[in-house]
């Protein structure tokens, strides 16, 4: 059941890549051609970057209570980091997607070559590959249902934070803690804010998800590139038993630059 559910994340155009391409399709990352999903995955971007412009205003509103302060920068923070990333994968778009377009033409050509050593070389880097990426989606989407469940859980499991809050002693803990434009102490209001919050968890886990196995895989298959240029390399002039002749050892050595020069741009 679950590899049947692990195949359906696969893709028979892109060997290596077809998790991460899907990943960033369905979220947005790879803008798609059609205008109207193109300006809606812009739309979707453009609020989580605002949400997270609201954590720093709600650091202002707190900057009193220090340990709030400290609590909400490390969020902060963090969420500044992935909103780098994503704007940079953005608008570079046209650069990642020749980075993708290189690293699944080249990925094709080596898994149809026969050489001795390369079928492990692929397989291993494939499957390490399919690790990274399902474990990491896994591990970042435990963190953001603890994060959005946490609230819950503690108002259920702790009787003093339960009493204190219906006496006013303390706020409803929330899932992120960010500033929006009415009043969160109220139980709608409270609501409300948990559900943009936990949008933005999901979201921003998927952005990060997407950005970071990808950028991830494409590491492992440089890697994995350079040592199958280096078997390249040793086979330009044949081996002892079958020597190469002048013509396919200069045809080889031309193809070998090529590679060569094709992964170092």
């Amino acid at each position: 059941m679950l590899s049947n559910l692990l195949n359906k994340f696969e893709d028979g155009n892109y060997p290596l890549l077809g998790p991460n391409i899907k990943f960033l399709k369905f979220w947005g990352l790879i803008l798609p051609d059609e205008k109207y999903k193109k300006y809606f995955y812009l739309f979707m971007h453009i609020s989580v970057i605002v949400f997270t412009a609201t954590e720093y205003i709600e650091i202002w509103f707190v900057k009193y209570d220090m340990n709030m302060v400290l609590t909400n920068l490390k969020i902060t923070l963090l969420a500044t980091v992935s909103v780098s990333k994503i704007t940079s994968f953005l608008i570079r778009q046209k650069d990642w997607k020749g980075i993708l377009n290189y690293v699944n033409e080249t990925d094709r050509e080596r898994r149809s070559e026969e050489e001795i050593g390369k079928k492990e070389i692929i397989t291993k880097y494939t499957r390490y590959s399919r690790m990274i990426t399902f474990y990491y989606l896994l591990l970042m989407y435990m963190t953001v249902i603890i994060v959005i469940c946490q609230p819950i859980y503690k108002y259920y499991t702790s009787e003093v934070y339960r009493n204190n809050v219906r006496n006013g002693k303390e706020k409803y803990n929330e899932v992120v803690s960010s500033w929006v434009p009415f009043n969160k102490n109220t139980v709608l209001g409270y609501i409300f804010a948990c559900l943009i919050q936990s949008y933005a968890a999901i979201y921003g886990g998927g952005w990060i998800t997407s950005f970071d196995t990808n950028a991830i895989v494409t590491m492992v298959f440089v890697k994995s590139e350079i040592e199958m240029q280096i078997i390249d390399g040793r086979l330009i002039f044949g081996t002892e038993k079958e020597p190469a002749s002048v013509k396919e050892a200069k045809r080889r050595l031309i193809r070998c630059y090529d590679r060569y020069s094709k992964l170092i741009e």
